[in-house]
Parts: C-alpha cells; structure tokens; sequence
C-alpha cells in the first residue's frame, strides 16, 4: 500500500466508529459486538466498544496510537487488512483507538503509550503487548498456542 494509500486509509478509520476492510462506512445504530457478527472485517473505533461484549465470543485485538499519522499504525492496520480472512477464522474482532484525549474505556483498561498492540483472550485477559507492528503470522502463531484455541481446533477436527 502507497504511502498516500495508507494516510486515507487512516484518515477514514479516524473519521468515524467502523469501516469494513474496504473502507466503506458501517455506521448502523446497533452495539459495534453485533455488527462484527455479520462482518469480521470491520475495523471498530474503541470510543464505541464494550470489551465484556466481546467475552468468550471473540478475541479483541486493539491498535493504540497517540494519532492516525504515526507511521507504527499505519503498518500495523496495513498487515492487519492484508491477512484479515486469517484473523476471521481466529474470532478477532480489530478495534483501534488514535485519540489519546478522549480516554476511552479500552484506554484507561489497557493504559497504552503510544503505539501499542494487545490482544485480549476470550476470557477477557491481556494476552499479548507489543509496542511495535507485529504480521498476522506472528499474532495467528500466538493465538494458535492459546489452549481455548487448541480446544476449538480439536472441536473443528472432530465435526469434520
């Protein structure tokens, strides 16, 4: 993706509460958990997401930055939007937070400086930080490990 690409991209996911991987607007006046039901491929503002939601039913993985311009972000939500079909398949529900002023609750739970990317299990707990991008390998590999994970690979195996 174009440097420019990417400054767009941003800028749409800074504008408003959630956009598919296309970048079209999904604004819709029901709770942010049931639109990601019907489209894993949303990008959801943490301004507008309640974590318990999301318990035992996906994985929240949150992209913090201080502003949509730091160029972490955008190489983080590039990789993210690339592979974002792996992410589906893992019960990921992307959530991103560039305004460091408005505190929202994922911020004030998770306590981010700067850039930082967290992964937060089906149980509810922080499973992974990282305070740079991290690809869609790296964050499946570590998913992957999770024993909820393993329980549901097992669960899949035996149906097929």
């Amino acid at each position: 993706m174009s440097l420019r690409a990417r400054l767009i991209f941003t800028a749409l996911l800074a504008a408003g509460p959630a956009f598919g991987a296309d970048g079209t607007s999904t604004e819709d006046a029901r709770p942010p958990f049931e639109l990601w039901q019907e489209d894993r491929t949303q990008i959801f503002e943490a301004a507008d997401i309640d974590l318990a939601a999301f318990q035992w039913v996906a994985r929240p993985l949150v992209v913090f930055a201080d502003t949509p311009a730091d160029p972490r972000f955008a190489e983080q939500v590039e990789l993210l939007t690339a592979r974002i079909s792996e992410l589906e398949g893992r019960d990921v529900v992307l959530i991103t937070d560039t305004d460091p002023a408005a505190k929202s609750a994922v911020r004030q739970k998770l306590r981010p400086r700067g850039f930082m990317l967290a992964l937060i299990g089906k149980d509810g707990g922080v499973k992974l930080r990282k305070p740079f991008p991290w690809s869609v390998r790296e964050l499946s590999r570590s998913i992957d490990k999770m024993p909820l994970r393993q329980e549901e690979i097992r669960a899949r195996a035996q149906t097929e």
